[in-house]
């Protein structure tokens, strides 16, 4: 018999969630294959949250929310900053 007043954990399996690399070139391509700026529609989506910026093609959508914006922005100033001229 399960009890369901009791608070129960759920945890996604972080091993299924891509890398921010692997959303973000899906997120690109998909954006670049419906014939968008797919820069600018990242930058839009990163800066006002709305996901309508994200096409629902390819799953794209679904995936560039699986990660925190912030989260996003952090690994993207970062690999701008290790680049080497």
């Amino acid at each position: 018999m399960t009890n369901f007043d009791e608070t129960r954990l759920f945890q996604l399996d972080d091993m299924n969630k891509l890398s921010v690399r692997e959303t973000l070139t899906t997120v690109y391509n998909t954006l670049e294959e419906k014939g968008y700026d797919p820069v600018n529609q990242i930058v839009g989506y990163l800066i006002s949250g709305d996901p309508a910026y994200i096409p629902r093609d390819n799953d794209a959508r679904n995936l560039i929310r699986l990660h925190e914006r912030d989260e996003l922005m952090e690994k993207l100033v970062e690999y701008f900053i290790n680049q080497k001229d």
